[in-house]
């Protein structure tokens, strides 16, 4: 599924500040999507991390894959209203800095999944290099 999809705020319980994932543009549901988070430069960790040198901190990479799987999940009805939370990151490599201005592109593949918990894998890329790839463990819980 492609075309116009649900803004990421319509389908995922993140909101600013800690909303990663300006667009979605692919979707299976329940098994995999694509989208992408737009830096704009002026978002505050920048500020700190570094001070003369801003780079993405890489487990926000690894959020932003894990909100974009989020995603994937809650757009099957089986999961609507629930919330994905994260069980663990395995594998974790940081292949690149990501810069203010930098559009992360990410990409997801959802393993097993069940009622409870499952499996994902995702990639971040800056214009087709790779910057982060990870796999996660969530588990489901339900929303207040």
């Amino acid at each position: 599924m492609s075309g116009s999809l649900p803004a990421p705020d319509e389908v995922i319980p993140h909101r600013a500040p800690f909303l990663f994932l300006t667009a979605v543009t692919e979707l299976e549901v329940g098994l995999s999507a694509s989208g992408h988070w737009q830096l704009t430069g002026d978002e505050d960790f920048f500020v700190g991390h570094f001070p003369g040198r801003p780079t993405l901190p890489g487990v926000l990479q690894c959020e932003s894959i894990a909100q974009l799987g989020a995603y994937a999940l809650l757009s099957d009805p089986v999961f609507s209203g629930r919330l994905a939370l994260f069980g663990g990151i395995d594998r974790a490599r940081f292949r690149r800095q990501v810069l203010p201005g930098d559009r992360l592109d990410l990409h997801v593949e959802l393993g097993r999944v069940s009622a409870r918990a499952g499996k994902g894998s995702g990639r971040a890329s800056v214009d087709g290099e790779t910057a982060c790839e990870c796999e996660l463990l969530f588990v489901f819980a339900d929303s207040v």
